[in-house]
């Protein structure tokens, strides 16, 4: 498996969304065909019935391909290969090698652990990128369960910023190196 496409976690299996995938969710995002080729399925419709970055991450994509490894993964069950998340960086390193993660795991699979899992499979995996300096974590004041896990994991507060979209959010970060001494 290509390093690059495939994270592996005990439980899952991240790929990455291919720049060709992200156009055929553009159009329709329950296409039952669209991932049978990589040997999964989405039979719970997750795009379609949870919130997604794909109108945020299409324009990337369409001008750079190769930050696909980036922008965006389907967390799939090793044991009944189906999509249950996603998780995604906002977009490639910055030039301060900061990177911001987001991530959404389906109401029927949360209260698991895959959050938590998810998260440290994306995280594992960029640590290793050497332009990446800073792991960052936008949240919610609101969102105690994220929350927990963002501070149980030893990431700083830093802040708060205000989203177009979702309004205030807390900043969390970590350096790379500390994640890779922790973890």
């Amino acid at each position: 498996m290509d390093q690059d496409l495939v994270i592996q976690t005990n439980r899952l299996l991240l790929y990455t969304v291919l720049p060709s995938e992200y156009e055929a969710l553009a159009v329709n995002q329950a296409d039952p065909k669209l991932w049978l080729d990589r040997g999964f399925s989405d039979p719970d419709k997750y795009f379609l019935n949870n919130p997604n970055p794909i109108k945020y991450r299409l324009p990337r994509i369409r001008q750079n391909p190769e930050y696909a490894k980036y922008l965006l993964r389907v967390a799939v069950l090793k044991d009944n290969p189906i999509i249950i998340a996603s998780a995604g960086f906002h977009d490639a390193p910055d030039s301060d090698g900061m990177i911001e993660i987001g991530f959404g795991v389906d109401k029927k699979y949360q209260g698991r652990g895959f959050g938590q899992e998810l998260l440290h499979g994306m995280w594992s995996w960029i640590v290793n990128d050497p332009q990446v300096k800073t792991l960052q974590y936008t949240v919610s004041p609101d969102n105690l369960i994220s929350q927990h896990i963002i501070k149980k994991l030893g990431f700083k507060y830093n802040g708060q910023q205000i989203d177009e979209e979702d309004g205030p959010e807390d900043i969390y970060e970590l350096s790379a190196s500390d994640y890779k001494l922790k973890f």
